[in-house]
């Protein structure tokens, strides 16, 4: 399994890579995954559990962020008009918790997660759905390489 300094550096780069990009920040960490899939070291279903768990860890900061974004929403620097956080309220309550599905796409998967705090939707189905969509994408790369 693990049998070195390096790769342990290699699992938890993986994990900060998916983290961030499981996150608001623009990041990707589809090609780290690929790259340690291609070389073989580690058990593909140990990567894909890694990077599994570090995109899940990213959403719940956005879930946070959402949960807080009543309090400054309203703010200068806030990233969005009170109109734009309107309409992606809206979208969000009118797919609902079915949305976080998408939750790992690019961008908008994100928003669904900052949304879905917001919503005050119960943390065990944003789990449960955002496990299902963030744990499939890297597990159908994984299948594909």
């Amino acid at each position: 399994m693990i049998s070195s300094a390096a790769d342990t550096a290699a699992l938890a780069g993986l994990f900060a890579s998916a983290f961030l990009a499981g996150s608001i920040l623009p990041a990707q960490s589809e090609a780290v995954l690929a790259a340690l899939l291609i070389a073989g070291r580690q058990p593909a279903a140990l990567l894909v559990l890694v990077a599994s768990l570090g995109n899940i860890a990213g959403a719940l900061l956005n879930y946070g962020l959402g949960r807080s974004a009543d309090r400054f929403r309203h703010r200068r620097w806030f990233p969005l008009s009170a109109a734009g956080w309107d309409r992606s309220a809206a979208l969000f309550n009118r797919w609902g918790v079915w949305s976080l599905l998408l939750s790992w796409l690019p961008i908008i998967g994100d928003g669904f997660t900052v949304l879905a705090g917001a919503a005050r939707t119960p943390l065990g189905r944003f789990v449960a759905l955002v496990s299902i969509a963030k744990a499939g994408r890297y597990a159908v790369l994984a299948a594909l390489l």
